[in-house]
Parts: C-alpha cells; sequence; structure tokens
C-alpha cells in the first residue's frame, strides 16, 4: 500500500514541476501517473547500472554526479512516454531532477511516512 502512496506522490510532484517549468510538458495527471510507474521502473533496473558503471565520477564528485544520473533516468521516462511527457533539453531535466529529489524527500518525510507508520 505504502508503494502506491508514493507513486500517487511521485505523479504530483511531477506535475507540479510540469506546471511550474515551461520546458517540461505532461498533458495531465494520468500521464503523470504513468510517468511515475515507468520512473519507478527505470529507477528498479536501469539506475542502479548507471551507478556502477560511474561510481568513479560519482566518487570524485561527491556523489552530485547521481544528480546527473536522476536526470537521465527522467529523460529516458519522457522518451518512452512519448509526446504525452515531454523535457525540453538536459538542463531542464537536471534541475527537475534536483527539485523532484527535494520536494520528494520533504513530502515522504513529513506526509508519507507519519500516514503509514498508523
Amino acid at each position: 500500500m505504502s508503494w502506491l502512496i508514493q507513486l500517487i506522490v511521485n505523479a504530483g510532484v511531477l506535475l507540479l514541476i510540469a506546471n511550474v517549468f515551461g520546458n517540461i510538458e505532461l498533458t495531465g495527471f494520468g500521464a503523470a501517473l504513468l510517468a511515475s510507474f515507468i520512473l519507478a521502473v527505470v529507477n528498479v533496473i536501469v539506475k542502479p547500472i548507471l551507478v556502477v558503471l560511474t561510481l568513479p565520477v560519482t566518487i570524485l564528485t561527491l556523489g552530485l554526479f547521481l544528480f546527473v544520473i536522476n536526470a537521465i533516468t527522467l529523460m529516458l521516462t519522457a522518451w518512452m512516454m512519448g509526446d504525452s511527457f515531454v523535457i525540453d533539453g538536459f538542463g531542464a531535466a537536471l534541475l527537475a531532477s534536483i527539485i523532484f529529489a527535494i520536494l520528494n524527500a520533504i513530502i515522504s518525510n513529513f506526509i508519507v511516512d507519519p500516514l503509514t507508520k498508523k
């Protein structure tokens, strides 16, 4: 049940980011929910491979390169979604991945975790 709540929260965060930035477009909440699911699958399958392959760079940058990996997974998700999720450029994906990580951490720690611990 917790993964479903997290999936909905991620969809909401993606929709919020798309509404704030003009470089990112989502067609609606259904597309955001599908993008959230695809992003979760990509994070489970592709992200660990990318982390292992780029481990020396990640260590040299003290972990900041993980934001680049998150941007790559976000762009891969947008590529899989086609016209319903569009990101215009790597810079927009990098900025979106940073904001996504911050908002997701705040919402998860202060809203989702207290609700699921009951």
